[in-house]
């Protein structure tokens, strides 16, 4: 069967490999001269099981309300004029309740388990590098009662198989020495030693080579404007370089998919929330920090990929822009040097921000949209990178005809979520 799969992120790229595998003729579309080079580009990096939890929970609407007047928020509520915002927005506070939450983080960690069991069999089949270190991550907590909350609410995560230690500050820096100058900053932490990071660009691209040895044709440099359909089913991609045709259409667009798939009249809930990284280079006399994290208090994720410290974090919802200026990033630097001043050459800086698609109850969209030939792999937020390898093959399956190996209960765009 042709397929089409347009978008070359980590997701997209991921869905087109097994594919091929599975026998399917495959064409990439994506806008880029080169793959991953939107979200995937330069995202925090962490494999991060541990972190499914939704961001529509109870504590969600008071840290939005304060951001309207907190610039360093860590989640930032920009007022705007796009109704889509609002209407979105409305849905996401719908499922802010404490029984909305557990259902939305256990359906994210089915995804999440099963993801991280195929990463490593993708990892150990095809020898693939990517910077990875596995290592487990560190959830850092400064205080205490919100580290009691979240050691209660890890029942969640544990009741279903994943693997979280309550660590004291001095455990912790045990565990990375890194944080011994500054453990005095800490209660305490939560460790997931099955938990990884690595870097989400290397691996796109890598598993993307292997794609194209399986015969995967990717057109870069070309824009999806729409699709055309007719007879009841998807008949064509249209981009500025011409029309492209297929059985099968495959929408991994991120945040953008939305804007193509109202084209043939199918009304996505995803909505983008911009993300901001920085990295700096590292070499043997810094004292970077081997395990990756993220500081659960003031939200600033960190880890090392090969010579490169990166740290990252604020979500703030504004629309489709991705500019920004240093300053945007003060906050989230204040964090990491605190934490590790002697990380990395802090006077070199690389900033990056990109669009998290967002759904407004948390887990991605799978299944058919209208078109029995329009099938989606979107709306991962902000743990695509965790979710790809499971998310693909469970695309694949269901374009396949085969039933995922997973419970697609309440996964799909038909399941009555929104």
């Amino acid at each position: 069967m042709r397929t089409i799969v347009m978008g070359g992120g980590v997701v997209g790229t991921t869905t087109a490999y097994y594919l091929a595998k599975d026998g399917h003729d495959v064409t990439v579309i994506d806008r880029q001269p080169e793959l991953a080079m939107e979200t995937s580009f330069q995202n925090a990096g962490l494999l991060a099981v541990a972190h499914a939890f939704a961001w529509a929970s109870p504590r969600a609407p008071k840290i939005l309300l304060r951001s309207l007047w907190d610039k360093d928020a860590a989640l930032i509520f920009r007022l705007g004029l796009d109704p889509r915002l609002y209407l979105w927005s409305l849905k996401f506070l719908k499922n802010c309740t404490a029984e909305r939450y557990r259902v939305n983080t256990l359906r994210k960690l089915r995804i999440c388990k099963y993801s991280e069991q195929l990463m490593a069999q993708l990892k150990s089949d095809l020898k693939l590098e990517y910077d990875d270190l596995q290592k487990g991550l560190l959830y850092m907590f400064r205080d205490q009662a919100h580290m009691d909350q979240a050691a209660a609410a890890s029942k969640f995560l544990t009741d279903n198989g994943i693997q979280l230690e309550l660590k004291s500050r001095d455990e912790a820096a045990r565990i990375e020495p890194a944080f011994e100058p500054v453990k005095q900053l800490y209660v305490g932490a939560l460790y997931c030693p099955t938990d990884a990071s690595g870097d989400a660009r290397v691996f796109t691209r890598r598993i993307g080579a292997e794609a194209a040895k399986l015969g995967v044709k990717f057109h870069y440099n070309t824009n999806v404007k729409g699709m055309k359909a007719g007879n009841g089913k998807i008949e064509a991609v249209v981009t500025d370089k011409g029309e492209f045709s297929a059985d099968h259409y495959v929408l991994s667009l991120g945040s953008f998919s939305p804007q193509i798939s109202r084209s043939v009249g199918v009304d996505l809930p995803v909505y983008p929330i911009k993300g901001y990284t920085v990295s700096f280079p590292c070499n043997g006399s810094n004292l970077t920090p081997s395990v990756g994290g993220i500081d659960e208090d003031l939200l600033v994720a960190w880890g090392k990929y090969g010579d490169t410290f990166r740290c990252g974090g604020k979500a703030e919802f504004a629309g489709y822009k991705t500019d920004f200026q240093p300053s945007d990033f003060s906050a989230i630097l204040k964090t990491a040097r605190e934490m590790f001043p002697n990380a990395c050459d802090w006077s070199k800086p690389s900033y990056w921000a990109c669009l998290r698609p967002m759904t407004p109850d948390g887990p991605p969209l799978f299944g058919t949209a209208k078109y029995a030939n329009l099938h989606l792999n979107t709306g991962h937020g902000h743990i695509g990178w965790t979710m790809a390898c499971g998310s693909a093959r469970m695309a694949a399956d269901m374009i396949q005809g085969r039933k995922p190996a997973i419970d697609m209960e309440g996964l799909t765009l038909d399941s009555g979520r929104f």
